[in-house]
């Protein structure tokens, strides 16, 4: 995280405490691993333009749609964002697999995108159930 968004611990009242906030997705390791999916599609450094923006917006979707699940309240609502987000995850996995077939990513990286992938499908469809 850049300097940038960092609170500056000098404008904090020393009336209360500095602390990260800890909001619902925080609490689940299905978004950390969302997070880490989405960094290993990055790295993937597909060449094809229009599947590097459907991998990245996919993998983006499906961090958002899990962390939009863990702020739901009704169950309905959470199993519909968390299936959203596995649906999610699965698309940019495909494309990144389909990006590694026509010779425009590493073989290795989207092998890497598939691992995180598996997981993080399992994580969300216990949470959809």
């Amino acid at each position: 995280m850049s300097s940038n968004h960092r609170v500056d611990d000098s404008k904090v009242p020393s009336s209360s405490p500095a602390r990260s906030p800890v909001l619902p997705h925080h609490k689940l390791i299905a978004y950390g691993v969302a997070r880490d999916f989405l960094l290993a599609v990055i790295r993937c450094a597909i060449r094809d333009p229009k599947l590097r923006d459907e991998a990245l917006r996919s993998a983006k979707s499906a961090c958002l749609n899990t962390a939009e699940g863990a702020g739901r309240v009704s169950r309905a609502d959470k199993a519909r964002a968390f299936g959203i987000a596995r649906a999610e995850a699965v698309e940019a996995a495909a494309a990144v697999e389909i990006a590694a077939l026509c010779g425009d990513a590493p073989a290795s990286a989207a092998q890497e995108v598939a691992r995180i992938a598996d997981r993080l499908v399992a994580l969300l469809t216990g949470l959809v159930r």
